[in-house]
């Protein structure tokens, strides 16, 4: 407040006028907290790892138990001066779910994460400079569904870097594209080329730049949609999820089934020759 007294008698202007203006410039900074649970497989790690380069606002964690509350991440947040919160839980070191939750009034959402992989893993041409802010690019099905509309806002409040945020640029060189195919997002990660890869000019003044894809590559399939922040009553639930324990219980079945072919084939076979036994060999004791 005394800088602001300080300005209005160098620049004669009036405190309360410097006030709004001060408040009409800033603006609510959107910073996420990075959080996994332990047991995380290697591959989920170096995911989080490639987020965490690709999103200079946001904060990384120590790991919490999973079995712990996981209201507690509201607190983390709070203390980390965080409003967003991604939360990665890995269960039986196969399975990851992704949660995005706008701390702490919410909403959240739950993803089970599929198809996942990571920069090291891909070793794509593309590349962009560490810090800088992704365009974001959503599919035209994000308008189509009030469910997808909420997760397009979700997506930009936390995927999309505020200008001024720390370790950012003032750059956009890449995109972050977010699509719709079979009901699941699929998330891609491209590089605005604005040069000519043949000669390494710039390119001509009616000619477009190109992508080329970074890395990584994952799909979000999801669960449910909260009103809280990780919990309270149930916005949406998405009615064509199978577990993935329903999906290994059915292969375990299927397999169960050919082995419960294969023994009832053989109890036929042994009650087969019970009831229809050979008839004895006349010759068999001439050669004793």
């Amino acid at each position: 407040m005394a800088t602001l007294y300080k300005t209005a008698q160098t620049e004669f202007k009036d405190v309360e006028d410097l006030i709004e203006e001060r408040e009409k410039k800033s603006n609510i900074k959107q910073r996420v907290l990075m959080v996994s649970s332990r047991g995380v497989t290697f591959r989920q790690r170096h995911l989080m790892n490639d987020l965490e380069a690709l999103l200079p606002h946001a904060k990384k964690e120590s790991k919490i138990e999973a079995k712990q509350d996981i209201e507690l991440l509201n607190e983390l947040a709070d203390i980390q001066n965080c409003n967003n919160v991604f939360y990665f839980e890995s269960r039986k070191h196969q399975d990851l779910y992704f949660w995005i939750s706008r701390a702490p009034s919410g909403p959240s959402v739950k993803f089970h994460v599929q198809n996942i992989h990571t920069m090291d893993e891909l070793k794509m041409t593309g590349n962009c400079l560490k810090g800088s802010r992704p365009i974001l690019s959503f599919d035209a099905s994000f308008d189509t569904e009030p469910h997808f509309q909420l997760l397009k806002e979700i997506f930009t409040q936390t995927f999309a870097v505020p200008k001024g945020a720390r370790k950012s640029k003032p750059f956009f060189d890449h995109v972050f594209s977010f699509s719709i195919v079979d009901g699941r997002i699929w998330f891609r990660n491209y590089q605005i080329v604005e040069k000519d890869p043949e000669t390494g000019g710039d390119l001509a003044k009616n000619t477009k730049p190109t992508l080329v894809e970074i890395g990584p590559r994952f799909v979000l399939n999801t669960m449910r949609i909260f009103e809280g922040s990780f919990g309270g009553p149930t916005l949406y639930e998405n009615p064509k999820f199978i577990s993935p324990n329903a999906v290994r219980a059915a292969i375990r079945s299927r397999h169960s089934a050919k082995y419960a072919e294969r023994a009832s084939r053989v109890v036929g076979r042994e009650a087969r020759e019970q009831a229809n036994p050979l008839p004895q060999d006349p010759l068999k004791d001439v050669f004793e």
